[in-house]
């Protein structure tokens, strides 16, 4: 990451994203300033060079009113947008002129395919809701179709309306970088049975070509078969069984379920007695080995996986009262958690499936930690075929949708990918068993002296958690000892400026 990059990145991480931006709307000259924001902040720089006028007039402008109409400056410092504007306005130059760049930039004359496939359920595009609070009534759910959402997993339906707690919400931070991690306690959908059905008639009469899954969650055998039934007969194109809820008050409910393969086995048989529909086994990650739940919902009659749900969490204990978050009452219980942290533990899991024999043809709609268009097509080239996302729309909205579909349409149209199913499982050769890693060779860290600021952040860390083959010089940049570096590269990921990367690879002596 260049100063440029650096500068970008942390003025539209400090954006607030205001809903009816005032920075957007005291702009005299026209200019999206909320959406180029936004689309840096979803790493979508491309889409952002694109909201660019021809000629940026930000560079002359002496009046800033959109800085002085920041809600930010209401915190501590005004979003320098100027500054990005300019930035972003150099880069384009830059990047219209690249010879290894495509000099198309018009999204009107991409020819990308987004359509994709699930259990031969045909959409538009990869992107849903997953089941949860963000589609749980009619007018939620047709906003986001509206918006160009493919479709929605329907808050799990049940023949009963859960009692709720409050709050039930809760969000680890890192610094200052907020919902690192999320937990909550909520559960299935809170509206009758009676009402989730006319949601699904509702939903499929005035958007017939979006997809919706219907997940549901029984007590009973019965109920499983009654549920499926009852969710095809309402228009619902894919049922999802939740097997995987972490914080259910009843026994026998979600996890509890998706922990136990008998009963995966018994609920999906139950459930296939019910409909015709395609059914995606929605998994559990409170689990050592995913695929053994998971192959025995295919075997039982389940068509596809759905992975993964939250992670059993104890979060963010108050150390002078000694409760844990979301504090109900002066009491707390394990929570689901979700967020940008879990991304790495869904794709482990997402990875396994794939490898198993059984279960690498399956199709499988993947979540957990996704909130750019990058995390999506992670997820897609290890197998998912289509993503599913709750958290991100919970703390930024609907309308990630516009980066999410920008993004990958851009990355596609410059990979020179035509479709979604060209993308579908390509890192999965890359993977492999850490005896099989290449142990012969040395990648060497490389300093860039133009770049580094002497923080010794990379010495610091190099000696109290490395190999100590840093040190200091003069001017406080770092030197390195051949002799004992082992090419670890913590001083690479540690450096706040970029200004380490990786050097050439050499073999050992």
């Amino acid at each position: 990451m260049n100063k440029e990059d650096l500068v970008m990145r942390t003025q539209a991480s400090n954006c607030l994203l205001c809903n009816q931006a005032p920075c957007t709307a005291a702009c005299n000259k026209g200019i999206a300033v909320d959406k180029i924001l936004r689309s840096l902040r979803f790493e979508n720089e491309r889409g952002a060079q694109a909201l660019l006028p021809t000629e940026v007039p930000c560079v002359s402008c002496t009046s800033k009113d959109c800085m002085q109409a920041c809600n930010r400056r209401k915190i501590d410092e005004t979003i320098q947008i100027s500054k990005v504007i300019e930035l972003l306005g150099k880069r384009k130059e830059e990047c219209i002129v690249c010879a290894t760049c495509n000099e198309d930039t018009d999204l009107n004359v991409m020819q990308i395919d987004l359509t994709t496939e699930i259990c031969g359920v045909t959409c538009e595009n990869p992107f849903f809701l997953s089941s949860s609070v963000v589609g749980s009534n009619y007018e939620m759910v047709a906003k986001a179709f509206d918006m160009g959402w493919a479709g929605v997993a329907f808050k799990t339906v049940g023949m009963f309306v859960p009692e709720e707690v409050s709050p039930r919400f809760e969000q680890m931070r890192k610094e200052v970088e907020p919902f690192i991690g999320f937990k909550n306690i909520e559960q299935i959908s809170d509206h009758t049975l009676e009402e989730n059905l006319s949601f699904f008639r509702e939903l499929k009469k005035n958007y017939p070509s979006k997809i919706i899954i219907a997940s549901i969650m029984g007590q009973t055998v019965d109920e499983w078969t009654k549920l499926a039934k009852m969710v095809e007969e309402a228009g619902a194109d894919i049922v999802e069984c939740n097997f995987s809820c972490p914080h259910m008050s009843g026994d026998g409910l979600g996890s509890d379920v998706g922990t136990n393969v008998d009963l995966v086995t018994e609920y999906t048989k139950a459930t296939r007695k019910g409909t015709r529909l395609p059914i995606l086994a929605k998994m559990t990650p409170n689990i050592t080995n995913m695929e053994i739940p998971a192959v025995a919902s295919i075997e039982a009659g389940a068509d596809g996986i759905a992975a993964i749900n939250t992670i059993k969490s104890i979060m963010n204990i108050d150390l002078n009262t000694f409760v844990s978050s979301p504090c109900v009452d002066g009491k707390s219980s394990v929570g689901g958690y979700s967020g940008k942290a879990v991304k790495p533990i869904a794709l482990r899991f997402i990875h396994d499936m794939k490898l198993n024999d059984k279960l690498k043809e399956i199709p499988i709609s993947g979540m957990g930690g996704i909130e750019t268009w990058r995390d999506a097509v992670e997820f897609i080239v290890l197998g998912c075929s289509t993503i599913q996302i709750t958290t991100a729309v919970m703390q930024y909205g609907y309308r990630i949708i516009d980066d999410l579909i920008d993004g990958i349409s851009r990355y596609m149209k410059e990979a020179g990918i035509e479709n979604i199913a060209q993308l579908i499982g390509n890192a999965m050769p890359n993977i492999v068993s850490t005896d099989s890693l290449n142990r012969h060779s040395i990648c060497f860290p490389k300093f860039d002296r133009n770049k580094c600021v002497a923080c010794g952040r990379c010495y610091i860390s190099c000696y109290d958690g490395g190999h100590q083959a840093l040190r200091q010089n003069e001017k406080f940049q770092p030197i390195m000892d051949g002799k004992k570096c082992v090419g670890c590269h913590l001083c690479l990921t540690v450096c706040p400026v970029g200004a380490i990367t990786a050097g050439t690879r050499v073999e050992k002596l």
